[in-house]
């Protein structure tokens, strides 16, 4: 169950839970074999062809991601160029890490510092044509008109009528796993499409969830986005219920403010969703509408900020990103990058309490995540035994998922 912390505790849980987090060794990519090594060695690699393949980029941008393959693969991590826009930003991110091997960095800042890196290279900030050009848009959009979504869409007509604490229950998991859907997963050949059937939650602190979100209260709910298309668009359904089942009289959603780790989602993005509801027929085309005129009477609010692109934890959040957490009922942070960000990227023990470590989270928090990576908390001992003894890859697969919550 949900572990509740009381105001006159919180300060301690703060210490117990930074305590807890600075003891776990950080996450490093330099273990041939490992999760972290797998990601710099394999996926980025790839990911560096598909990009490559997916635009007519001139020269100059093919110089930069065979440069960025070298660099990231074999030599040292160099800053980003003086004249990019945030250079100043990432200079002091940097600091330490520069002039290193790129597996010599923690795994969340050499990640993070990847996709910045691969921006720079095909000239999203620049000045010239290909400024502000997506370069993960094509995979976004072949995801978005498959066939996946279009059966997906058709499901929400048996829901239509179920009764609203069913409805509400499948479209979380809906929301829940539809975070399998990753296009940076997907990139190095990984994929758990085929094993829905060995799917599991790990922990399950739905219960809490609904009872922060009473219907009939006046709750504003944040809800800090993870991937486009096959995840933003259950993410959206679950937004347009929590506000017809008056669980939520306005929510915020919250995006990336440039292309990030693939798939994660814009603002472009979740017009192209919503877009995609609206043409639906049936039940999804009604949810599209509804969901349309609640952005334009401020029921539902697209927001972005910076910070979702930095390599940091959110204990390091600004103070304008604070205080909008902390005014309202409930935030849920979608996704695995979110998760690592919240509770620190760091070998953690399985059972170190989620509430401690979430304790300076300025509002009720919850995490909805599919495992995709090597850090967990707040799992009891029995579940961690019988995870640990099945010899499945659990932690990395995208098999297993969890809903978290923080009171």
């Amino acid at each position: 169950m949900t572990e509740k912390i009381s105001r006159a505790s919180r300060e301690t849980a703060v210490a117990s839970g930074s305590a807890a987090a600075a003891a776990a060794p950080v996450i490093l990519s330099n273990e041939r074999g490992s999760f972290a090594w797998g990601v710099l060695a394999k996926r980025h690699p790839a990911l560096i062809q598909q990009v490559r393949d997916a635009f007519p980029y001139g020269r100059r941008q093919h110089e930069a991601l065979d440069a960025l393959l070298d660099e990231s693969s074999n030599g040292v991590v160099e800053p980003l160029a003086p004249e990019e826009p945030d250079h100043g930003r990432w200079a002091d991110w940097g600091r330490g890490h520069f002039g290193r091997s790129w597996y010599d960095a923690p795994f969340l800042w050499a990640e993070s510092y990847f996709y910045r890196r691969l921006l720079a290279a095909v000239g999203y900030f620049g000045t010239g044509p290909w400024q502000g050009v997506d370069p993960f848009a094509p995979f976004k959009q072949a995801e978005l008109r498959g066939e996946a979504v279009e059966e997906e869409l058709r499901a929400l007509d048996a829901l239509a009528d179920a009764p609203a604490g069913e409805r509400a229950t499948a479209l979380l998991h809906a929301s829940l796993w539809g975070n399998r859907a990753d296009l940076g997963f997907r990139a190095s050949g990984e994929s758990p499409a085929g094993e829905v059937a060995t799917s599991a939650l790990v922990a399950d602190d739905s219960a809490a969830l609904w009872q922060l979100l009473p219907a009939g209260a006046s709750a504003t709910v944040a809800v800090v986005a993870d991937n486009a298309g096959r995840e933003l668009i259950p993410d959206l359904i679950l937004i347009d219920h929590l506000l017809e089942h008056r669980h939520a009289e306005r929510v915020v959603l919250h995006v990336k403010p440039y292309p990030y780790y693939v798939s994660d989602a814009m603002t472009a993005d979740v017009v192209d969703c919503l877009r995609r509801l609206t043409e639906a027929p049936g039940e999804a085309g009604r949810i599209g509408g509804r969901l349309w005129k609640a952005m334009a009477a401020g029921a539902v609010e697209v927001c972005t900020h910076t910070f979702f692109c930095a390599p940091l934890p959110y204990e390091e959040m600004p103070e304008d990103l604070r205080k909008e957490f902390a005014g309202v009922t409930l935030t849920i942070l979608k996704g695995d990058l979110n998760y690592r960000r919240l509770v620190g990227d760091r070998l953690l023990d399985a059972t170190t309490s989620f509430a401690e470590l979430t304790a300076y989270f300025p509002g009720p928090v919850a995490a909805l995540r599919t495992l995709k990576s090597d850090v967990i908390a707040g799992l009891q001992q029995g579940t961690l035994d019988d995870l640990e003894r099945s010899g499945a890859a659990w932690r990395t697969s995208g098999t297993h998922a969890l809903i978290q919550v923080r009171k």
